[in-house]
């Protein structure tokens, strides 16, 4: 993104504005509400499905069509 959003802030200072600070103590209650509600079988499930979400946004952005043999063994799993 470009260094000016709304209003003339940054970046930071937009995701700041936003959602305010998010600091250690209030990570740590998220993720003791996301214990609570999928409980510690799905956790793994949840954080694996995530991180690979986020690994075929960045391959999309970057233009990289290719299937590695490493995503296709994801997918089989």
């Amino acid at each position: 993104m470009g260094a000016a959003l709304v209003g003339g802030l940054g970046e930071k200072d937009a995701l700041t504005a936003c959602f305010g600070p998010l600091g250690f103590p209030e990570l740590l209650i998220i993720l003791f509400i996301l214990f609570l509600i999928f409980g510690a079988s799905k956790l793994p499930q949840l954080g694996s499905g995530l991180g690979a979400g986020i690994k075929n946004f960045k391959r999309s952005l970057k233009g990289d069509d290719e299937i590695t043999e490493e995503s296709s063994d994801e997918k089989d799993t």
